[in-house]
């Protein structure tokens, strides 16, 4: 996790996310998950190069398994960008940062 990113629960989801002026790119991760680890650095990249035009944030599918079932995540990692609090891109397995931007860029 890095000072960029925002940890995701039930608890702040809809002030975090729903509400967010910025667009919101959600990534769901678990510890155990490998491609989770391989991301996640890339994932703290994008938020610290975007945080004028981007919130990112990081949800712990086994911390929030209802935030999980919520939204039908059924592998990992699994990242979602929101806009407007709808659900906008669905971006599964890991990825590449340049492959993240150029499917979310349009959005941004």
């Amino acid at each position: 996790m890095s000072a960029n990113t925002i940890t995701v629960t039930a608890d702040n989801f809809r002030s975090v996310v729903a509400e967010s002026e910025l667009p919101v790119l959600v990534d769901f991760w678990a510890a155990w998950c490998g491609p989770c680890q391989a991301v996640g650095p890339v994932v703290d990249d994008i938020a610290a190069e975007n945080k004028d035009k981007l919130v990112v944030c990081k949800v712990n599918v086994d911390e929030q398994q209802a935030l999980a079932q919520m939204f039908g995540i059924m592998s990992i990692p699994t990242m979602l960008l929101f806009k407007g609090g709808k659900v906008v891109k669905t971006l599964t397995g890991a990825r590449p940062k340049a492959a993240i931007m150029a499917a979310i860029k349009d959005e941004l």
